[in-house]
């Protein structure tokens, strides 16, 4: 097993060479994979609705978003192995969740905490990002949480939303 982080060269290199190869766009994947974000924020919306009010119905929506949350996550993570694409919903999921914690301490004028927590989202989707790219593997995260500085890095230059 590979803990690695990849040098600026390499990912760049890997990259590339998933352009060529597959088409990868990454804007696109982007856009998908905060998508996903919010899918997985509406199935646990829609739990807490029905468990709150008592209200079956909403656990009926819960599965339909579901369904449509697998089927996207499925695209961005063809081909994986073991629990990797569950990792992939999970990195997604507290990246989604530590956004939200941080606009709220924003909206609260706790600007340095918001600070923290966005930081740690980015830093969270940058680790999905590398196990999406390959780049790293899932037994690998643990150490690519500690130096993850240089991932990010890269996810900045390559994952622009914006690029069209």
């Amino acid at each position: 097993m590979n803990s690695k982080i990849p040098t600026i060269e390499e990912f760049l290199a890997k990259v590339e060479n998933l352009k060529e190869k597959a088409g990868v766009d990454l804007s696109t994947a982007e856009d998908q994979s905060l998508a996903v974000m919010n899918l997985i924020s509406l199935e646990e919306h829609f739990f807490f609705t029905g468990v709150k009010l008592g209200k079956d119905e909403y656990f009926d929506s819960v599965q339909e978003v579901r369904n449509i949350r697998k089927e996207l996550l499925a695209e961005l993570m063809p081909k994986n192995e073991g629990e990797t694409w569950c990792i992939a919903k999970h990195l997604l999921s507290t990246t989604m969740r530590l956004i939200e914690v941080g606009n709220k301490l924003q909206s609260e004028n706790k600007k340095v905490e918001a600070k923290k927590m966005f930081e740690r989202a980015y830093k969270v989707y940058s680790i999905f990002w590398a196990l999406k790219l390959k780049l790293i593997t899932a037994t690998s995260i643990k150490e690519t949480a500690k130096n993850s500085s240089q991932l990010e890095d890269l996810v900045t230059k390559l994952a622009n939303c914006c690029d069209e």
